[in-house]
């Protein structure tokens, strides 16, 4: 026998059933039509889901039959109709059946979504109810247009939330998603879309499969999802966790959450050829499985008398005996019986009493007012039935959605989503994950900013700092000791420039080992530019002023040229000028900015599942590369000009100065090396930071401090040796000065001496005269020979005293005229007093008169003349 004719002997025998039971009852229990649409006729996949769900339904029709008035006061008598999965041949079969009679207020069944889809949105024009145990599918949530329609079984939306929100508690905001292309299953993922949209959830690959899923997770693993959700019937789990296993999509880095297939549970029977029983529970250990709740939690008896573990009992008793396999559905088709049921009888009951007792007796209710009534009766249901809680809020079931974790080779309940509070509650003692925690939704990117170190930067700014020291103080030295600088160098003015361009050179260090972690953004980049003018400008003019003095050395050693060359000055001029109006357009144009360099290299750990990806600041601008190439155009010939005359002049006869001149051609020759080396350097360094910084830094520091030592270095140590020569001559000079004066000043004092023992002796002479013309002769005898004799003397004395003042060559001789002078007024009013008291001249009382030279004057005038 066939399985169409098993079928349709199983459905006699539910009738014969019915009919017995009735035959007991005929008169108190009234029958009440119900239609019952399932796909009968044979087809793929649906042989026997009628044959599944008769023990479940015989199974509430018994159970209905013990409850008293006024439940037990109606009989449901189910008018089968074969749908076929089509939803053309169900409409028009539905409407045969509702024109040929009688009038029927409830359609029972589900199990085809088109078809469901179809007459559900009908059921308010055909003043039908329908009451399903299949979940309905999101579409059928918009309780404006199916208003009428009810299931047992939660919606598949109430799956798609309990998903988001696991992602949620989780935080997983990266995921993807896998579809079996069925037709329920496509619009599962379309409606669960739209809740990771609300949700802000990042769905990174939707991809569906039909035959081979192997492809569709390996587009998963190419964009590194590890979060994936999975929408597809229980007879392919096996075949995506083999691929999943070979693909090597599990274990602590992967969560797998299984939103779809019913309540069936774990079945992995089917065994694809390349993996074993073990392969695939190694590949499922830990995922989540979302289920619609098939059982009630409490093991008490519901509205049926029955617990959820007797109905289970019977229900596998009956299949034993009509040896045909369970539906996943069964417990909501039971709880679906008595729904209807419980439904059709208060409707029953109520148009009964409005007949009876109404304003208008004897007047039926019509068919609007009917179907009205049973769907407030419906959605006013509430009692416990194998499933839970039976009760609907808004047209929808409120029950719970199952979270279920296999571990080793189980499913372990680990949490419940209630679909009344949108809760998902979870027991964390139950939960096991592969890895230390919950797997990440993504490989986790720690972002490590490679900056210079506070350590290189300070020994590296110290170097510096010591550099503009050295600079500073050689400065000064040539600004102090200009004059004696020149009689070394006469480039004094050039020098001074070098200098002052391995200052900024030398500071274009401390402003390029700053890091932007503790500045604004705005202050660093003017400090990118403050960088650039500091060591362009600086390199230029040193290597203008090097270039100047090498050009005025090549033109001296060519007599030819010494007439008509360019002066050097122009040169450096120039050369400065068209620096400076590079530097200018760059910043005005395309000024440098502070920005953000991720680099490629990265450092994966594998244990933690975490990827270092180094990053760094910089200054940089849009176009940089075409800037860097009009500076580097323009200096690379002016350097290569450089070397070509220092070249030139390596064999020049340059006489005293040919050490300097060597020193000034080693000079250029070295700021041209440091300075490619810098360059190139820069650009095979850019991307590290720490390692340009300190190999630029040394380059330029080096270069600088190889130009002081060599090209200054020399000249202090001359210009402070020829100073100690004239400091040292001087001073031997002023010393035989001195000697020269002191022995002459000696010699003059001797002849004074002896000048003046001549004069006292002739002093004496005069007094030993004068006594003998006293003694001789008396009176008047005396006078006109003492005249004459004083006047001779006075003569004497005039003519002597002429006589010095003409031989005395200081002034501040001791025995210069004035002082001879001096003497000889003093001496010789004393001899006149010695001997006028002789004569009978002055007395010693009236000596006070000669206190002056003109009172002894005219005394001695009135001696004389008397």
């Amino acid at each position: 026998m066939g399985g169409f004719g098993w079928v349709q002997e199983g459905l006699k025998l539910l009738l014969v059933c019915w009919l017995a039971g009735g035959s007991v009852l005929a008169l108190v229990r009234h029958p009440v039509p119900v239609l019952l649409m399932m796909p009968v006729s044979p087809g793929p996949g649906r042989e026997n889901l009628m044959a599944r769900l008769v023990p479940a339904v015989r199974l509430a029709l018994q159970d209905l039959e013990k409850q008293p008035p006024p439940l037990g006061n109606y009989e449901i008598q189910f008018q089968l109709l074969d749908s076929q999965c089509d939803p053309a041949k169900a409409l028009k079969v539905l409407f045969d059946t509702l024109w040929a009679g009688p009038r029927y207020l409830l359609l029972f069944g589900g199990m085809c979504p088109p078809v469901t889809a179809l007459i559900a949105r009908a059921l308010p024009a055909l003043s039908l109810v329908q009451v399903s145990f299949v979940a309905p599918p999101p579409s059928q949530s918009n309780k404006k247009w199916y208003r009428n329609l009810f299931s047992t079984a939660p919606s598949v939306r109430n799956l798609n939330q309990a998903a988001v929100k696991l992602l949620q508690r989780y935080k997983w905001r990266r995921i993807g998603l896998v579809t079996e292309e069925e037709p329920g299953l496509t619009e599962m993922k379309k409606d669960l879309i739209r809740q990771l949209l609300k949700a802000d959830v990042q769905l990174v690959a939707a991809e569906n499969f039909s035959d081979d899923a192997c492809s569709s997770l390996k587009e998963l693993k190419k964009r590194d999802v590890r979060i994936i959700i999975a929408l597809f019937e229980d007879g392919s789990v096996s075949e995506v966790l083999c691929c999943a296993y070979r693909l090597n999509l599990f274990g602590p880095r992967y969560q797998w959450i299984f939103a779809a297939g019913g309540t069936a549970g774990w079945r992995l029977g089917w065994q694809p050829s390349h993996c074993s029983a073990h392969n695939l529970l190694m590949a499922a250990d830990g995922s989540f499985r979302l289920q619609a709740r098939d059982f009630s939690t409490r093991n008490t008896p519901g509205v049926s008398g029955r617990t959820p573990h007797d109905f289970q009992e019977s229900y596998l008793k009956q299949l034993m005996q009509e040896g045909s396999e369970g539906s996943p559905h069964h417990t909501f088709a039971y709880d679906a019986v008595w729904v209807a049921a419980r439904a059709l009888s208060q409707v029953m009951e109520a148009v009964k009493l409005r007949e009876k007792y109404g304003a208008q007796r004897n007047v039926t209710v019509s068919e609007e007012e009917e179907v009205k009534m049973l769907i407030e009766a419906v959605k006013n249901t509430q009692f416990e039935g194998v499933t839970g809680s039976v009760s609907f809020r808004n047209g929808d079931r409120m029950t719970s959605i199952e979270l279920i974790q296999f571990q080793g080779d189980s499913g372990v309940l680990v949490g419940e989503f209630n679909t009344s509070n949108q809760q998902l509650r979870l027991m964390n003692h139950l939960l096991k994950f592969k890895g230390p925690g919950p797997a990440k939704d993504q490989t986790l990117v720690h972002l490590h900013h490679h900056h210079i170190s506070l350590l290189l930067y300070t020994t590296v700014s110290s170097a510096a700092a010591v550099t503009i020291f050295i600079t500073l103080i050689i400065l000064c030295f040539i600004i102090i000791k200009h004059k004696h600088w020149l009689l070394s160098s006469n480039t004094s003015s050039w020098d001074k420039l070098l200098l002052v361009g391995l200052l900024l050179s030398s500071t274009s260090v401390l402003l390029s080992g700053l890091d932007g972690a503790s500045l604004p953004e705005e202050v660093f980049n003017i400090l990118c530019s403050a960088r650039l003018w500091t060591l362009s400008v600086g390199h230029t003019v040193g290597f203008s002023v090097l270039l100047a003095k090498t050009w005025r050395v090549y033109f001296f050693c060519n007599i030819r040229q010494r007439q008509n060359h360019m002066q050097p000055g122009l040169l450096l001029l120039w050369m400065f000028l068209l620096d400076v109006l590079i530097l200018t357009s760059w910043q005005v144009m395309d000024p440098l900015r502070w920005v953000v360099l991720h680099h490629s290299s990265e450092e994966y750990l594998d244990d933690q599942d975490v990827i270092i990806r180094s990053y760094s600041k910089l200054c940089s601008s849009t176009n940089m590369e075409q800037w860097l190439t009009a500076v580097y155009g323009y200096k690379t010939p002016v350097m290569g000009f450089g070397c070509f005359l220092a070249w030139s002049i390596r064999t020049a006869d340059l006489g005293p100065s040919a050490a300097s001149s060597k020193l000034l051609i080693l000079s250029v020759f070295s700021v041209t090396l440091f300075s490619m080396s810098g360059v190139m350097g820069a650009l095979l360094t850019s991307h590290d930071p720490p390692v340009q910084f300190c190999l630029s830094s040394i380059l330029i520091l080096s270069c600088n401090l190889f130009i002081l030592s060599g090209l200054f270095g020399p000249q202090i140590c001359l210009v402070l040796s020829s100073s100690r020569k004239l400091q040292q001559s001087a001073e031997l000079q002023d010393e035989a000065a001195d000697e020269e004066d002191e022995d002459r000043l000696r010699r003059m004092n001797e002849e004074l001496k002896s000048q003046s023992a001549q004069l006292d002796v002739q002093v004496e002479t005069i007094n030993l005269q004068l006594s003998e013309m006293i003694q001789d002769e008396a009176g008047g005898k005396l006078g006109p020979e003492l005249s004459s004799r004083m006047s001779a003397h006075e003569v004497q004395v005039c003519s002597y005293s002429k006589h010095l003042q003409e031989k005395a060559s200081s002034p501040v001789d001791i025995n210069s005229p004035e002082h001879v002078q001096r003497r000889l007024s003093v001496q010789l009013p004393i001899l006149h007093h010695s001997y006028l008291a002789m004569i009978g001249g002055v007395s010693s009382s009236s000596s006070s008169l000669f206190s002056s030279r003109d009172v002894f004057m005219h005394h001695h005038e009135d001696f004389l003349y008397g």
